[in-house]
């Protein structure tokens, strides 16, 4: 499976669903911590699923913070 969407596209759909999901969290920390989960990614040779890891990391992350 491959995907055709590039690193901010993934990063913004990552950040709509967190905030859409998590309202009572700032955006701007979403976006830092979405940021963050996705460049621990960027050298892994696992680009088809940087969507879904970043995503899980970051509401992992966030759910801690509230």
């Amino acid at each position: 499976m491959t995907t055709d969407m590039d690193d901010a596209e993934i990063k913004h759909q990552v950040v709509e669903k967190l905030a859409a999901k998590n309202p009572e969290i700032d955006r701007g920390t979403i976006e830092n911590v979405v940021n963050e989960e996705f460049a621990a990614l960027v050298d892994r040779p696992i680009r088809d699923f940087f969507s879904v890891l970043t995503e899980r990391a970051a509401k992992k992350r966030l759910k801690k913070s509230v």
